[in-house]
């Protein structure tokens, strides 16, 4: 089994595929496996030379507290481009905290512990590095729900999709990438970085705001509801999504996608119940509110 759930390929998958297939009959498993059979846009054959990650020692890793304030504002979200991230529109935001990188399976492996949720999908999965052998690595095979519990357990939550991509741009907001316009195995962790897996988080240099990982390594589920025209009329200050809808937000790209869905402004969406290979999350905060232990 093992085997057969390291070949799915959901990374950018066409959402009305998997949500014709989540519809059918079977068990979860087999829907999941049944759902390989998806339009994978943004996955392509690695042409370029392997990335090089910087070097770190574990103490750089910090702590689930390492969170950097980003300071409120305003920027155009989205993209005129073709695509659900269209039209670019202003947003308002105030300020928050969010974590400096992703959650890992360490810090996801000491919730667990402590609470008695049950364990990522793949923990013990070498080929997926999840699992007590990666600590640092980025926890995989997590549901939306399993992210907004830690989230909660942590004394934290989960970034809006507003909050998400204002974070991602690190200050850059005109950007297509949180440095630059163009986006190689030097930035980031994807597929023309040749690793085929996920790396320690901070193993890339961070952006403007000091966030590792804004692109590449894995999708990050977000709080927000998806909906495909929901920038057509969002609100200025503080969107949050729409009220309704059986999707929520992936943002950030990952080591199974290709350069355009790791772009600041791309959106996907999977149901919430979803567990996937190259899907994680990282934690907010709002920036008026203590930070409580566990």
């Amino acid at each position: 089994m093992s085997d057969q759930l390291g070949k799915l390929k959901t990374a950018c998958a066409d959402r009305n595929t998997i949500e014709r297939e989540l519809g059918s009959g079977g068990g979860f498993v087999v829907r999941l496996l049944t759902a390989v059979v998806l339009a994978i846009a943004c996955t392509g054959v690695a042409t370029f030379t392997q990335g090089a990650p910087i070097e770190r020692e574990d103490s750089d890793l910090g702590d689930p507290s390492d969170m950097m304030l980003i300071p409120g504002g305003e920027f155009m979200m989205g993209s005129d481009t073709d695509g659900d991230h269209k039209p670019a529109h202003r947003v308002k935001l105030g300020s928050f905290y969010i974590d400096a990188h992703e959650v890992t399976n360490a810090e996801y492996f000491e919730f667990c512990q402590a609470t008695g949720h049950r364990l990522p999908e793949f923990w013990g999965i070498e080929a997926r590095r999840s699992g007590p052998d990666y600590p640092h690595h980025p926890v995989v095979g997590v549901s939306w729900q399993d992210a907004a519990d830690y989230a909660r357990w942590r004394g934290k939550r989960l970034p809006t999709e507003a909050e998400w991509e204002y974070a991602a741009r690190g200050g850059l907001a005109s950007l297509n990438y949180p440095g630059s316009d163009t986006l190689n195995p030097r930035d980031a962790n994807y597929t023309e970085s040749d690793f085929g897996h996920t790396v320690e988080v901070g193993s890339y240099p961070p952006n403007g705001y000091g966030l590792h990982d804004m692109s590449g390594n894995v999708f990050e589920w977000v709080a927000d509801r998806y909906g495909a025209d929901y920038y057509s009329r969002s609100p200025l200050s503080n969107p949050r999504g729409p009220d309704t809808g059986r999707f929520r937000v992936i943002r950030g790209g990952g080591w199974h996608s290709g350069s355009f869905c790791n772009r600041t402004y791309y959106r996907n969406a999977l149901p919430p119940q979803w567990v996937d290979f190259a899907v994680g999350f990282r934690c907010a905060r709002d920036a008026g509110e203590e930070l409580r232990e566990p």
